[in-house]
């Protein structure tokens, strides 16, 4: 019994360090991402929209961004598994978006999400 509660509380160590390792990993990833989008305070669309507040909000609505017809007329509303299946091949998922970057690994698919979702609208870390 004692050598499960010691390792229950090893995991929670570890997930905390992960976490941590996973947003770090994340914000790397996204400079393949910076010459597009933009997010943070002050993130602005560039040739793609700004991702701030991207969890949660339906795609093509960021005014003044430039979108595809149809990344506009797709439904996606973005959240974790819409990242994930867009990320990986976004003329497969939406044909006829201007959206030429994939990323097939899944951890930095996860690592990225998990670094775009903590912005909020506004550009702050929620």
């Amino acid at each position: 019994m004692q050598f499960v509660v010691i390792s229950i509380l090893a995991l929670i160590a570890l997930s905390g360090t992960a976490l941590a390792q996973d947003l770090s990993a994340g914000e790397t990833s996204f400079r393949k991402c910076q010459p597009c989008h933009g997010i943070g305070e002050g993130g602005r669309s560039i040739i793609g929209p700004q991702l701030n507040g991207l969890d949660g909000r339906k795609a093509g609505t960021v005014e003044n961004a430039n979108y595809s017809e149809a990344l506009k007329n797709s439904g996606i509303v973005w959240g974790e598994q819409a990242f994930k299946d867009y990320i990986k091949n976004p003329a497969g998922k939406v044909p006829g978006t201007t959206m030429m970057i994939s990323v097939s690994n899944d951890q930095e698919i996860a690592d990225l999400w998990a670094y775009l979702k903590q912005f909020g609208t506004d550009g702050n870390k929620k």
